[in-house]
């Protein structure tokens, strides 16, 4: 008995490794967004090309990766799982009621995004009748320093801003606008006085949007709501009711979910 439980202490270490490789290998497919040769997968990944090699023809066989002439590149069944988060998520669930309120209010696209590390993803969207310009796909991978990410951000804890970041003192927005880590920080300390963060041209020129963040009775930030159109849009005169009224929203969702 002893022995056995001693063979499984000492498999764990190198079972949890072999995971976390896999993670690794899946997740520099998923941000590449173009097939990726074998060389490149393993350069990415921090990987021998032989390990790399391992663990994609086992990926490959549970259909999490296909490969053909052009690369390696994930497979139909990651989508499995991304249908089994949507139709489990509380947040993902309990928004479409919340969201289609919204949009008729203000005739704007919107969404719900959650956190996922130091990115974020739509997990619901309703599109209003002043449509945006550009398609964003549902789980998209999307930064937590641009748009509604602050609404996330604000709540990260000082060492999860620091691997926002990554060592960068600043960032460029779409328009040009240079933020420092300060600017950033006084960005989401009025976040988290105001309730909710207007972003003009941040991530998409011609877009503004109004995010506000979805929080538990105990102040964890479950998810962010967000509004966004075209900048010309005349919803966006009055900034400070149309922040009120997707801050609502947010109230909303947050206590449809307890």
């Amino acid at each position: 008995m002893q022995g056995g439980e001693s063979v499984n202490e000492e498999k764990r270490p190198s079972t949890m490794r072999s995971l976390e490789r896999a993670i690794d290998v899946l997740e520099v497919l998923e941000r590449s967004g173009t097939p990726l040769r074998l060389s490149e997968v393993a350069r990415e990944a921090d990987l021998h090309v032989a390990t790399t090699q391992r663990i994609l023809t086992v990926l490959e066989g549970r259909g999490r990766v296909e490969h053909d002439a052009s690369g390696y590149r994930t497979g139909v069944a990651m989508l499995f799982g991304a249908h089994a988060y949507l139709t489990t998520s509380r947040v993902a669930l309990a928004a479409p009621v919340i969201l289609q309120q919204l949009a008729d209010a203000t005739g704007l696209t919107s969404s719900v995004f959650v956190r996922a590390g130091i990115s974020r993803a739509a997990v619901a969207r309703v599109e209003g009748t002043d449509p945006l310009r550009y398609v964003l796909p549902l789980g998209e991978r999307l930064p937590l320093y641009l748009g509604a990410g602050k609404a996330l951000a604000a709540y990260l804890e000082p060492s999860e801003l620091d691997e926002v970041f990554k060592g960068k003192d600043a960032f460029t927005r779409a328009d040009g606008t240079t933020v420092t880590l300060g600017d950033f920080h006084r960005e989401l300390e009025a976040v988290r006085a105001t309730g909710w963060t207007l972003s003009r041209d941040e991530r998409v020129i011609g877009t503004t949007a109004v995010a506000a963040p979805v929080l538990s009775p105990s102040g964890a930030c479950l998810a962010a709501v967000q509004v966004a159109g075209p900048s010309h849009s005349q919803t966006f005169e009055d900034t400070t009711s149309l922040g009120y009224e997707v801050r609502n929203a947010a109230a909303a969702l947050a206590a449809r979910l307890g």
